[in-house]
């Protein structure tokens, strides 16, 4: 798999030279370190998960086109930290033709640059290495009465790397539709531990239990679990609020697997019955969001999809005197955004933001089998309209876009009002 990722980025840079740096280590607080995640396209390109790594590809090179700098072999560190590839593991267990350690980047890195003509590296992306890649370029300028020169351009490696990883192949399905299918467990199962009385935490705690033991390595992005008037913050992360009889409950949180994650909203009440005001508010969403879903298909553009749910909504809006006037001119003053402030959708991979052009120039994309993509339509009322007081609703499933009819990876994560009063509170308030 990385094998062939690696030959279809060099056959479309056709020659020239790509450097990829792995993501660096942070730190939380004092000397605890963030639980580290190795960057998307790195990992996409070589499957190596260790921190302080390089690659190099170079098509044609005379000497190796795939190159590795990683961390020696260190028993002392490796005590510490757990055990390391080295640069025998780089070569014999991640196919790198040649691997050296990481601390001879800088000597041996000026002989790829040598003549290179074209330079692939995101500039900025991490701005210490960038300042010791222009010095050794600007180290090479100077031998060009021997014949040697360094690279003329540098061009952004991610638009070729957006396009690949746009469409996904059947092995990376697979895992986003694992990814879909434990986040759904887990949703069902904060959906049977929901009471009126918990805390958003313990939902919380809930879910990424599931998401563990379901072979889950960690969070594709961390939970929003609002109850009340949290439900109206998209980005609500504190999750520390008491639910009480009558609110609702807005969970969105995915798992990630294998590098790829899932991405599922749900919104319900905490006593497990719909108030005829929540009830109203959630059937718009949920008609946007099948119509929306219904448009997600090969030929669609990406904008069709988001206009067909934002016509729905606002249709349903006016219809429930959340707005007033003609649909056309609600529209045209988006005098929607006061309740809808989003767009509907977004790409969905290894990245739950995943990484793709929503636009060719002023074009939007058309959609193409093996995209996968979210639709999210929702409806946020606050505390300044008496009726609908602190709705905040929001239905989002992960859809795979197919030859035929789209693919709904999070099929199995209920939404209908019947199906989630028949399940909400039914199940262990407590794990522990």
């Amino acid at each position: 798999m990385f094998l062939n990722r690696r030959r279809e980025f060099m056959k479309r840079m056709s020659s020239g030279i790509a450097f990829f740096a792995s993501a660096p280590v942070r730190l939380r607080n004092g000397d605890v370190e963030y639980e580290y995640r190795q960057d998307s396209d790195f990992y996409y390109l070589t499957g190596f998960e260790e921190p302080e790594s390089f690659c190099v590809l170079a098509p044609g090179h005379s000497k190796h086109e795939y190159v590795l700098f990683v961390r020696p072999r260190d028993k002392e560190k490796e005590i510490w930290n757990g055990f390391r590839a080295g640069v025998e593991g780089a070569m014999e267990r991640y196919g790198a033709e040649l691997a050296y350690p990481i601390d001879r980047l800088t000597e041996i890195l000026p002989e790829f640059l040598e003549n290179a003509g074209t330079l692939y590296y995101q500039i900025n992306k991490t701005p210490d290495l960038d300042q010791k890649i222009f010095a050794m370029v600007d180290s090479i300028r100077h031998k060009y009465r021997t014949g040697v020169y360094p690279p003329v351009e540098i061009v952004d490696p991610s638009r070729t790397l957006e396009s690949m990883r746009a469409i996904k192949s059947p092995g990376e399905i697979a895992l986003i539709q694992q990814a879909a299918e434990i986040s759904a467990r887990a949703h069902i199962a904060a959906m049977k531990s929901a009471r009126p009385g918990m805390h958003e935490y313990e939902i919380q705690a809930v879910i990424e239990y599931v998401f563990r033991s379901n072979g889950a390595s960690r969070n594709g992005y961390p939970s929003i679990v609002g109850s009340g008037p949290n439900t109206c913050i998209l980005h609500y992360v504190e999750n520390k609020r008491i639910m009480n009889d009558g609110d609702l409950l807005l969970i969105d949180a995915g798992a990630e697997y294998g590098y790829y994650t899932g991405d599922i909203t749900r919104t319900y009440p905490v006593n497990g019955r719909f108030s005829a005001e929540q009830k109203a508010i959630y059937e718009v969403v949920l008609d946007a969001q099948n119509k929306a879903i219904h448009a997600s298909r090969t030929g669609t553009s990406f904008l069709q999809v988001h206009e067909t749910a934002l016509n729905a909504l606002t249709e349903g809006m006016i219809h429930l005197r959340l707005l007033e006037g003609s649909l056309q001119e609600n529209l045209e003053n988006k005098r929607y955004s006061k309740y809808f402030m989003h767009r509907t959708s977004h790409w969905l991979g290894m990245d739950v933001h995943d990484t793709g052009m929503y636009f060719n120039g002023n074009q939007s994309r058309i959609l193409e089998p093996g995209m996968v993509m979210t639709v999210e339509p929702g409806i946020y009322v606050g505390e300044e309209n008496n009726r609908f007081r602190n709705i905040g609703i929001r239905i989002e499933d992960d859809i795979l876009i197919a030859e035929g009819d789209p693919m709904i990876l999070s099929a199995s994560c209920p939404k209908e009002i019947a199906d989630l009063e028949n399940i909400i509170g039914t199940g262990n308030a407590k794990l522990f």
